[in-house]
This record gives structure tokens, C-alpha cells and sequence, in this order.
């Protein structure tokens, strides 16, 4: 073994007791973080779970609640491609976890990701030996990946992206990402800046397949929920979607800044992450907004009309409703995309028919920022303060706001099928492991 890898291996080991340190904080405000805690160190119960399936599983691992997402459209392409698949799913996280479940169907699997310890590792390869495994868009671990070429189980990075700033971490770290990186079977990046970035550490690229998060289909009962709540609205609804920690101070402030025009609009804030729902809320209170939760609404958010100098925010606390909530939204402005985090996911936005204001930071996903603000499906803005005054503007100009839900809706269609690719890709790859 490689130095490098000996350290990080001896790191990971002495760090199990501060994860399940960490896991029993987190499962104080998540319960879902308590849920079967001895997976993650690979002891399953029963001893024999999963046995019947060795060499059959197609495993995917989708750490968290995006990742599970794209992988619910992969999961659709192979079972139309297998319809006798036996699925093992894997997480790092509860809301992931939650999401999955939802995606089971009789004979399937889930069970948490091991941490990546060497024995962890062996024991979870043991206990499954999956036929092929496929990771979720950036999760390589690399004592996983060793385990499973030593095994010959073939692991691929499916929907893979790599931005900039984790590529320059990774190569601080080349002694022990690029030989990770070099045992995987295959990788299909989402565009040609990934696939470049990706080969330069070592990673197989074998095809450029696009965003699978673009043959989504919005849930079209809640689509059709969020616009009927939208004409009952007194005002044009603009959303500050998918916000993180921090950006809610940034658009109280840029709110309070906008004086009397704030009462044009009716506001809705949807926070990216569940554990931080009663926070935002009581945030808002304190600057002295009246809040109005989608968890206490009673079939439909209230006609509350403006008061002067008192905005009535909804603030939406649910998990699995983005395209209601994109359905309610005249214009959204995109979280994380106004403090230096990366940006969100737009592509959902898009799809769903919803203009959108981008911040200055969308490393995350750099090239769909780019294509959706060429396409007429979004418009860059400095902060803020240039975001609400252009969502203002947008929602009160009935021809522009009809030209860019047209705009939004050609764009996603126009980068639809990396599914039934990637399914393709993970036949051939299992044809070839098997010669």
C-alpha cells in the first residue's frame, strides 16, 4: 500500500469515534443520523443480509438528497433496461436516505455507505460483491475504490463533475486522490470542462454524457398545485430558492434596502437544508417579518396582502416540494449562488418553467449557469440587491417573464437523454468485465 493511502487509512480508523460522536449530535435535530449507525463501520444485520444477491447487485451510491435525486432517473433507465435488476443503494446522509427509500421496490437493498476505513470497506465488498458500482457525481473514496478493484468489481463515476476548486484540493492531495481516481473502471462526466479536469487526475474518462438532473420530469401534480397557488396570490411571487447559511441575512438586508418596492411582490424563502428550517424562520422573525410556514398551511399559503411596512414572507419548510414550490414562482433567485458556495442545482428551475436570478458563485455548476444564461433561462447578477431589482422588474414585465419560461422550458428540453447514455455505458461496462 502506498504511503499516502497507509496514512489516510490510520487517520480514518482513529477518526471513528468522533463520527459517531458527530452522528449522535446530528441525530438530535435529523432522528435519521441514529438510524442503523453500525452500517457505517460495515457490521450488517442479519450477518447474511444481501448474500442472496452477490454478484447480481447494481449498486449506486448517492451520498446525499441531489445525488439521490439524479440517481432516481438512472435507476429508471436501467430498470427499463433490466427489469429483474436487484438494486443496492447507498447514502451518506438522511435526507439521501429518506429519498431512497422511495425509490425500493421488492428485493432492493439500502444500507448506509461504510466509512472509509480498510475494514469497514472489506467487510461491506464481503458482504455484498455487487456485479458493477456506480458513484453519484463526486463521491470517491479511496479505500473504497481499492477494495473494489482488488475484488474485480468494476466502479464508475456516473453524472461525474469536478469544479476547479476541488480539483486544485485534489491536487494538493495527488498522492492519494489520482491513485483513487486511477482505479476506477470507467468515468462519464457531465461536460467537457469535468472531463478535462477529471483526466488531469487520472481519472478513465471514457464519455462526456451529460446531466442526468436534465431528463428529470417535475412531479406535474405539485407543478400544477404551485401555479393554481400562484394566481391566488394578491402579488407576483419571487423565491429566494435553495438558500444557505448566511445568504437569508444578505436578503433581509437587501430587502430592507428596497423599501416600499418590497411590497410589490409576495416573498417565499426555501431553505436548501432541512436542519436549519426553524432557524431561518425565527431569523425572519427577528428582523421583524411576519412569517408564514408551508408546514402550518391549511390546503394553501394565506392571501395576505401587504401592510405597509410589514412584508409577510412564506417560508417553505418541506422536504420533496421544489417543484410546487418552483410552480408558485414567478422568478427565483438561485441559493448559494450569493455568498462563495458554488450555487445550486438550476436544472429542476428550469424544467419546471421558472426564470432565474444567478449570483456571482456558480462553480458548482459552471457550464448549466452558463448554457441556462445563454439560453434566455436565467440572468446573471452582481448580488443581491441587483437580484431582487431584476426579479422585480421581471415578474412585472408580462412579455419578458412569458419569453423566459419559454426560454426555461427549451433549454431542458434541449439537454435531455444522459439517462438512457449512462445506461448504455453501465451495459457496457458489464460486458466488458464479464469477458
Amino acid at each position: 500500500m502506498h504511503w499516502a493511502r497507509a496514512l489516510y487509512s490510520a487517520l480514518t480508523w482513529a477518526g471513528q469515534p468522533l463520527l459517531r460522536r458527530k452522528l449522535r449530535q446530528r441525530a438530535q435535530a435529523e432522528p435519521g443520523y441514529g438510524l442503523k449507525v453500525e452500517e457505517r463501520f460495515g457490521h450488517y444485520q442479519p450477518e447474511s443480509l444481501g448474500r442472496d444477491g452477490a454478484g447480481r447487485w447494481i449498486w449506486i451510491h448517492a451520498v446525499s438528497l441531489g445525488e439521490t435525486r439524479a440517481a432516481a432517473i438512472l435507476i429508471a433507465a436501467l430498470r427499463a433496461q433490466w427489469p429483474d435488476m436487484r438494486l443496492l443503494l447507498t447514502h451518506g446522509t438522511a435526507t439521501g436516505r429518506a429519498e431512497g427509500a422511495r425509490l425500493l421496490r421488492h428485493g432492493d437493498l439500502q444500507v448506509w455507505q461504510p466509512w472509509d476505513t480498510r475494514a469497514a470497506v472489506e467487510r461491506f465488498v464481503q458482504q455484498f460483491r455487487p456485479a458493477v458500482g456506480l458513484l453519484m457525481e463526486t463521491e470517491v473514496w479511496p479505500n473504497l475504490a481499492a477494495a473494489c478493484r482488488a475484488h474485480g468489481i468494476p466502479l464508475a463515476l456516473a453524472n461525474a463533475r469536478l469544479n476547479a476548486h476541488s480539483l486544485d484540493k485534489a491536487l494538493k492531495l495527488s498522492a492519494l486522490s489520482m491513485p483513487a481516481y486511477q482505479s476506477l473502471a470507467a468515468v462519464w462526466a457531465q461536460t467537457q470542462g469535468d472531463a478535462q479536469r477529471l483526466r488531469a487526475l487520472a481519472a478513465p474518462v471514457r464519455a462526456v454524457l451529460g446531466n442526468l438532473k436534465f431528463d428529470v420530469l417535475p412531479d406535474a401534480g405539485q407543478l400544477a398545485q404551485g401555479a393554481q397557488w400562484r394566481h391566488r396570490s394578491a402579488r407576483p411571487v419571487v423565491m429566494l430558492a435553495s438558500s444557505r447559511e448566511g445568504e437569508e441575512d444578505l436578503f433581509i438586508a437587501a430587502l430592507r434596502r428596497l423599501g416600499a418596492q418590497a411590497l410589490k411582490v409576495q416573498w417565499l424563502v426555501v431553505p436548501r437544508h432541512p436542519q436549519r428550517f426553524e432557524g431561518v424562520a425565527l431569523a425572519l422573525q427577528a428582523a421583524g417579518l411576519r412569517v408564514s410556514r408551508r408546514s402550518e398551511w391549511l390546503g394553501a399559503p394565506p392571501r395576505a396582502q401587504a401592510q405597509a411596512g410589514e412584508e409577510c414572507l412564506w417560508l417553505g419548510d418541506s422536504l420533496g416540494e421544489m417543484p410546487l414550490y418552483y410552480g408558485m414562482a414567478d422568478a427565483a433567485l438561485l441559493g448559494g449562488s450569493f455568498a462563495p458556495l458554488g450555487g445550486q442545482n438550476l436544472i429542476e428551475a428550469a424544467a419546471c418553467g421558472c426564470p432565474m436570478l444567478v449570483g456571482p458563485s456558480t462553480f458548482n455548476f459552471a457550464e448549466a449557469a452558463e448554457l441556462a444564461c445563454a439560453a434566455g433561462a436565467a440572468r446573471r447578477v452582481d448580488d443581491l440587491d441587483a437580484g431582487l431589482q431584476a426579479a422585480l422588474a421581471l415578474v412585472h414585465d408580462v412579455p419578458a417573464r412569458t419569453a423566459a419560461v419559454a426560454h426555461c422550458l427549451e433549454f431542458a428540453q434541449a439537454h435531455r437523454g444522459a439517462a438512457q447514455a449512462t445506461a448504455a455505458a453501465v451495459e457496457e461496462l458489464l460486458r466488458t468485465a464479464r469477458r
